[in-house]
């Protein structure tokens, strides 16, 4: 995982959408009165007054349509700047983190775009996690040219990033009410899983997919790429159901953007493993080392292992990356070292599923709950500290984290033997506002005492939030954890419960659609 970094913002356009300019101008009393609302008034006043989009700002949505749209206009121009800055990379490493600036502009673009589409009726839930998603994405790009050691060249041109950080930060002040709203649970899923999903999830024998995967031929395809190439023809966004038989598949597959509503069906972790061994040590990005990406939206899978082989030698080795809005995983699996699983961005919820890592191995800036999962810690390298989560919020706006559930926390077979040699934490601060919530789970022997670990000396031990709420297990008791000001033993179920899967991630406008079990509440 990257090492901390400042904020950055750069976009790549889709179609955009542009709100109608107005005859007249609105007063610098009235630009005045809204901008000191937000967390950079001069940028606001500025381009507020000298952009090319006026009108009457009646009241905060207005303004906030307005500051959105502002933020899309700079964000455009710089990555028009970003674009042509690929003709100067002078090597393989700086054209690696180049690449993937580029897939993360794309991104973020449509992620604006949602939020100013007319024909999208976002709540402003939905929106938060758009823009929250955009901030994200560009300290993802960031990052990537100082893991790679090629911060001394492209990096310093990418500065010119034409105020979007602070206009994008704006907007998520504007958006924020305070409040998330109240969402229902059908069957153990929240309820923006659909009917139809919750049967697919649930199901064990009468899914009709679409496309068979089977190594020894006797399905449509031997490959799930090929799988995946057909699916991308298919006409409209509907759920699109691939079953890949039992095998070990070695393939890195990309379920992009507009792969909307795919379903990857395995025969269980034990039987369908998709690996791969990319890694940072091998030359890739953090973010572009995982085996399996996937940033369609609707993405669920169920039944299969995701598994990264570089081996705690190669550090940072994503096995999967999900970028994927109201995406589930059910009864998977998760196999790597350092930075195992990449919540990166959006909603998520996993059920029932295996991780296993070392170093920040579930670490990203998604709202995420696991519940009901197995979180297994591996032996690390020599003189390595253990530490279960990193999580990425950047913005004390952003209504991002990592919400683990009703969950297990134990020491892998080959960490047991020697588990005096290493010491094993919850979490530790990637960024500013990092904020993790550990709610009645079992933790075994391996976690420390003082239960969470410094990023660097003070950093964000202040604006943390880290909880921790009716644990048990000999690892989890809580007299002699860490002092620091953003960390809470969590005693009221009302601040416990704002982090479940129906407050945190909406879970109930979505998660019943998949079909999968889950508990909404504590």
């Amino acid at each position: 995982m990257a090492i901390n970094l400042g904020f950055f913002m750069l976009f790549l356009s889709f179609s955009i959408f542009i709100l109608p300019a107005l005859s007249f101008k609105p007063s610098s009393n009235e630009i005045n009165s809204w901008c000191n609302r937000t967390p950079y008034p001069e940028q606001c006043k500025y381009f507020m007054s000298h952009g090319p989009h006026h009108f009457a700002h009646k009241n905060k949505s207005d303004f906030k349509k307005m500051a959105m749209q502002i933020a899309m206009d700079r964000a455009l121009k710089a990555k028009k700047y970003t674009k042509g800055l690929g003709t100067k990379c002078r090597n393989e490493r700086e054209k690696v983190a180049w690449n993937d600036c580029l897939k993360l502009y794309e991104s973020t673009i449509l992620q604006l775009n949602q939020t100013l589409d007319p024909n999208i009726k976002c709540t402003d839930f939905d929106a938060q996690t758009w823009l929250s998603t955009a901030l994200t994405n560009l300290e993802t790009c960031r990052a990537g040219f100082i893991e790679l050691g090629a911060s001394d060249h492209i990096l310093p041109l990418l500065s010119n990033n034409y105020n979007a950080p602070e206009l994008i930060r704006n907007t998520l002040a504007l958006n924020n009410n305070g409040s998330t709203p109240k969402q229902t649970y059908k069957d153990g899923v929240p309820i923006w899983v659909s009917r139809g999903d919750r049967k697919l999830l649930q199901s064990s024998s009468d899914i009709r997919p679409n496309l068979v995967v089977a190594q020894d031929g006797s399905g449509n395809f031997r490959t799930i790429k090929a799988a995946l190439d057909a699916a991308a023809k298919r006409r409209g966004n509907g759920r699109f159901v691939i079953h890949v038989k039992r095998g070990v598949y070695r393939e890195n597959l990309e379920i992009g953007n507009q792969m909307k509503n795919i379903m990857l069906v395995g025969d269980g972790l034990r039987y369908t493993i998709i690996t791969g061994s990319q890694s940072v040590g091998g030359g890739f990005t953090t973010f572009s080392s995982a085996t399996v990406v996937v940033t369609g939206e609707g993405f669920i899978a169920r039944g299969i292992t995701f598994r990264n082989t570089a081996g705690p030698q190669n550090h940072q080795a994503v096995a999967l990356r999900s970028g994927s809005d109201l995406s589930v995983f059910y009864r998977c699996g998760f196999e790597g070292y350092q930075d195992t699983l990449y919540v990166h961005s959006q909603r998520q919820f996993y059920k029932e599923c295996y991780i296993y890592g070392t170093v920040d191995f579930i670490f990203g800036n998604a709202a995420v709950v696991l519940q009901n999962c197995m979180i297994y810690a591996r032996r690390p390298m020599n003189k390595q500290k253990i530490t279960i989560t990193a999580q990425g919020r950047m913005d004390p706006n952003q209504n991002t984290g990592i919400s683990i559930h009703n969950s297990r926390v134990m020491a892998a077979s080959d960490l047991k033997p020697v588990l005096g040699s290493f010491k094993t934490y919850l979490g530790r601060p990637w960024k500013q506002y990092s904020r993790t919530v550990f709610i009645q789970n079992y933790m075994d022997s391996l976690v420390d005492p003082a239960g969470w670990l410094e990023w660097d000396g003070n950093f964000a031990l202040n604006t943390l939030y880290y909880g921790e709420y009716k644990n048990t297990g000999p690892g989890s008791s809580t007299n002699r954890r860490v002092k620091w000001r953003g960390y809470r033993v969590i005693t009221r179920s009302s601040e416990a419960s704002k982090f479940n899967v129906e407050n945190f991630i909406a879970g109930q406008s979505w998660l019943p659609s998949t079909s999968i079990p889950f508990m909404a509440g504590l």
